[in-house]
């Protein structure tokens, strides 16, 4: 673990989850926000949502994020995809943290830089995630454990203190766990030894961190025989 600390790779992954994730969250929830309050004539109109365009924003912002810092970091940009993934002994618990709190101080700047263009607007809930009428705590909880994307809007719900902000917390978690369980161990069960994956906690993966032997950014030249 300490060797994986010293390396510049590792926390240029690390800077990469930060950025990456302060971007998504700012064009994610600023977009959800732009819909809700449209300017016209330099003043701020009525409330128009509208959802596909605010989904679009959403899945273009995350899928051009996922293309540029992927091989970076893996772009995880959700607490709950690193604990899944932790868990799935794929990367070490040292990474893992550091992902987690860059992703949270990501979204918190985002959060933070958010709130001061749009402290003028009314009612402004930062895009905060609520439960529909009639939901209780327990549906909330189940329903977010299949989406483990809980993470935007994480920022807002801190900043307003909301009530049962914690199931959009605990949802995604345990949704992130179970699934690498379920597909680790049932679906489709790996053939190394469980000791030999639980090392990766420690010291990470030989072909991601030993940058010792071959050059990974030299060419493979497929030549005619």
């Amino acid at each position: 673990m300490a060797s994986e600390f010293k390396k510049k790779l590792f926390w240029r992954a690390v800077v990469a989850e930060f950025l990456a994730m302060t971007l998504f969250v700012f064009i994610s929830i600023g977009s959800a926000l732009g819909f809700n309050y449209p300017v016209k004539n330099n003043q701020t109109a009525g409330a128009s949502q509208d959802n596909v365009k605010v989904s679009l924003a959403f899945g273009l912002s995350i899928a051009t994020l996922a293309q540029s810092v992927g091989h970076i970091s893996g772009a995880h940009l959700n607490p709950a995809v690193t604990l899944g993934l932790l868990l799935s002994c794929q990367i070490s618990i040292l990474r893992a943290i550091m992902y987690i709190i860059a992703q949270c101080v990501g979204a918190i700047v985002a959060t933070a830089i958010l709130s001061g263009v749009t402290s003028s607007l009314p009612d402004n809930s930062l895009g905060r995630n609520e439960l529909a009428p009639g939901v209780n705590s327990g549906q909330g909880t189940g329903g977010r454990e299949p989406m483990p994307w809980g993470r935007r809007g994480r920022g807002g719900g801190l900043r307003k203190g909301v009530p049962g902000e914690e199931i959009f917390w605990v949802g995604p978690f345990i949704g992130g766990a179970l699934a690498v369980l379920i597909y680790d161990f049932i679906l489709a069960p790996r053939s190394s030894d469980l000791t030999d994956r639980v090392k990766v906690w420690t010291s990470g993966q030989v072909e991601e961190y030993d940058l010792d032997g071959d050059d990974i950014n030299s060419r493979v030249e497929m030549k005619p025989k």
